[in-house]
C-alpha cells in the first residue's frame, strides 16, 4: 500500500512506538504478562507479587483497580486475557506447593465491578488457558498414566459458575490426548478461521522470491545480515501431519503382544531401557485407540464457523518443541450435552491432531496477528544434527531467538526466522517471552534487558527498548499500534510511543508562557 518510498521512510521513521513516555512502577515484583482490551481502553498486568492490575488507557496512564490473589492459595499471577466484549478478565496464576508442583488456576473476574465471579483449576499451570468465545474459557489437567506418559486433558468451562439448576453443564470435556516422553500441552489458543479470506497483511513470501527471480535488476532483502545469508538456499521445514505407521494390517493388540513375545524370548536388539520400553508400549496401546485426525484441514469451505486450537506439545522430550493444532467445530462451543464431550468408541479414547508443526527447538512464545491469519513463534534452537537419546535430557539450545512465521491457512512457514534478540536460561529454567503482533510491526521481550520492533514488511529489526532486566512481555495497543507496552523483571511497566504521537501530544498541552501571559493580565484587569 505504500506510494513511495520517502512514504515508506516516514513511517518507519516516525510510526514506531519506541520513545518512552510513562514508567508505571506500582508492582513491587516481577511484571509477567500484559494484555489490552479489544477497544484499548483497559490493559491488565500480571506479577509475581500475586495481584493482577487494571490500567486504564488514557493520555496518562493511571491505575483502576488491584486485585491481590494471594488469600486463594496463589503463588503469583501469570497471564491475564479479555474476553471478546471486554466485560470479564481471564487471569492465570501459579499455586503456592513445591518446587516441582506444576498445579495452576484460572480465575474469571467482572470488569463491571471487579469481583471474582468463578474459580477453574489448571494443570500444567502454562497451558495458561483462553477465551474460546464471550461466556466459554479453555483450561487442561494433567493424568499421568506411567513414569514419562500422559494424557492431557482440555477442558470447556462456563464463566459464569454459580448456577443454581443441576440440569446446566458448567463444564465439559473437549479433547483428551496422549503425551510421549514427557512432553505435555501447554500454552493453549483460538484462531478464528472467519478472518483468513480478509487478511490486513498478506505475507507471501514465495512468490516474492519467484517474482525476484526474474527480474534483470537486483533486489535487496533489507532482512538479511549478510551477502553469505542470502546466497545460501532457504530449508523450509515442512509442518507435517502426524500419522500412524502402517503395520500391514496388524492390528495393536496383536502388536503389542507380539512386542512383549520377542522381550521375553531375548528377541528385541538391542536391550532397550526402561524409557524407550514405556514408549514403545504406549504407542502400540494407543495405536487403535485413537479418534483419527479431521480430513481436509486446509478446507476454506466451513472456515467461516471454524475454530483453530493452538498449542505447544512434543514428542521426543519434556521441552515444547511442536506446535499442535486441533479444529473446533461449531457444536463443541458450548458446555451442553454430556460432561465427558461426545460419546465415544472403545477405539477412540484418545483424540489425534489436526496437524503438528515440528520447530526443532525449544518454543518460548507464540502470538497471532491481528487477522489471526498468521502465528508467530519465540523459539531457541537445538543443534542442527541433534540426536534425543533420553527425554528428560533434551539438547542444548541456543542463546539466539528466531522469531518463525507460519501461515495458518497453508500450514507453511512463509517468513525467514526474525532475529535480534536473545536468551540464556538453559533448558530446565527456560520461561516464557511473550510477543506481540500489530498491522504492520512485530515485537517481543528478551532476556538482553530489551524490548524488540520489527517490521512486518521487511523483516528487519526497528527499535530496542531499554530496561534494567529481562522483558517477559510486549503489548501494542489493539487501536493505535503506535502505542506499545513492555513489561520487565525490573518491577516496571513501560510506556512507549512514537515520534509522531509524542510530537501531536505535546501540541495539545498549553505551553506555560501563555498560561503565565494569561495570568497576568487577568491581574491588570
Amino acid at each position: 500500500a505504500a506510494v513511495s518510498w520517502y512514504d515508506e521512510f516516514q513511517r518507519l521513521y516516525d510510526t514506531i512506538p519506541c520513545v518512552e513516555v510513562q514508567a508505571l512502577r506500582e508492582h513491587n515484583d516481577q511484571v509477567l504478562h500484559l494484555s489490552f482490551s479489544h477497544s484499548g481502553c483497559l490493559f491488565a498486568s500480571c506479577s509475581k507479587d500475586c495481584t493482577v492490575k487494571i490500567w486504564s488507557n488514557e493520555l496518562d496512564i493511571s491505575l483502576q483497580h488491584s486485585s491481590n490473589m494471594r488469600p486463594y492459595n496463589w503463588s503469583y499471577t501469570q497471564f491475564s486475557q479479555f474476553n471478546s466484549d471486554d466485560s470479564l478478565l481471564l487471569v492465570s496464576g501459579v499455586f503456592v506447593g513445591p518446587h516441582n508442583s506444576s498445579s495452576g488456576e484460572i480465575a474469571v473476574i467482572s470488569m463491571e465491578n471487579f469481583t471474582l465471579l468463578s474459580r477453574v483449576r489448571n494443570k500444567p499451570y502454562d497451558v495458561f488457558g483462553c477465551w474460546l468465545n464471550e461466556t466459554n474459557l479453555i483450561s487442561g489437567n494433567l493424568h499421568r498414566i506411567g513414569r514419562i506418559t500422559s494424557c492431557s486433558v482440555l477442558w470447556l468451562n462456563n464463566a459464569f459458575q454459580g448456577i443454581e439448576s443441576e440440569n446446566v453443564n458448567v463444564v465439559k470435556r473437549l479433547f483428551k490426548i496422549q503425551n510421549l516422553n514427557a512432553s505435555t500441552i501447554r500454552t493453549v489458543m483460538v484462531a478464528d478461521c472467519s478472518r483468513y479470506d480478509s487478511p490486513d497483511l498478506l505475507l507471501d513470501y514465495e512468490e516474492q522470491l519467484a517474482a525476484s527471480s526474474t527480474s534483470t535488476c537486483p533486489v535487496f532483502d533489507l532482512g538479511s545480515d549478510s551477502e553469505e545469508e542470502e546466497a545460501k538456499p532457504k530449508q523450509t521445514p515442512e509442518p507435517a501431519v502426524q500419522e500412524l505407521p502402517d503395520d500391514g494390517g496388524v492390528t495393536a493388540e496383536d502388536g503389542l503382544q507380539q512386542f512383549f513375545d520377542d522381550i521375553m524370548e531375548g528377541r528385541v536388539r538391542p536391550a532397550m531401557t526402561e524409557t524407550e520400553l514405556e514408549t514403545k508400549v504406549a504407542e502400540l496401546f494407543v495405536r487403535n485407540r485413537t479418534k483419527p485426525p479431521e480430513l481436509n484441514l486446509l478446507s476454506t469451505d466451513s472456515n467461516s464457523k471454524t475454530k483453530y486450537l493452538i498449542f505447544t506439545t512434543g514428542c521426543l522430550t519434556y521441552s515444547p518443541h511442536q506446535i499442535g493444532i486441533k479444529r473446533i467445530l461449531p457444536h463443541q462451543m458450548t458446555t451442553a450435552g454430556p460432561v465427558l464431550g461426545e460419546e465415544r468408541r472403545s477405539d477412540e479414547f484418545f483424540d489425534s491432531l489436526d496437524h503438528v508443526i515440528d520447530i526443532h527447538g525449544h518454543i518460548i512464545g507464540m502470538g497471532l496477528s491481528p487477522d489471526h491469519r498468521y502465528l508467530y513463534v519465540n523459539s531457541r534452537a537445538w543443534p542442527r544434527d541433534c540426536v534425543i537419546s533420553d527425554p528428560m535430557q533434551p539438547p542444548p539450545i541456543a542463546e539466539e531467538i528466531d522469531l518463525h512465521v507460519f501461515d495458518l491457512k497453508t500450514m507453511k512457514e512463509v517468513k525467514r526466522a526474525l532475529r535480534a534478540h536473545r536468551a540464556y536460561t538453559p533448558n530446565e529454567e527456560c520461561f516464557f517471552i511473550f510477543l506481540d503482533v500489530s498491522r504492520d510491526f512485530v515485537a517481543s521481550g528478551a532476556e538482553d534487558r530489551h524490548g524488540y520492533i520489527w517490521d512486518r514488511h521487511y523483516n528487519i529489526c526497528l527499535a530496542k527498548l531499554q530496561h534494567d532486566n529481562v522483558v517477559n512481555s510486549v503489548a501494542f495497543s489493539p487501536v493505535e499500534q503506535e502505542l506499545l507496552l513492555t513489561a520487565s523483571d525490573d518491577t516496571t511497566i513501560k510506556v512507549w510511543r512514537s515520534p509522531r504521537a509524542v510530537r501531536i501530544q505535546q501540541a495539545r498541552k498549553p505551553r506555560p508562557r501563555k498560561l503565565l501571559f494569561s495570568w497576568l493580565m487577568n491581574q491588570k484587569s
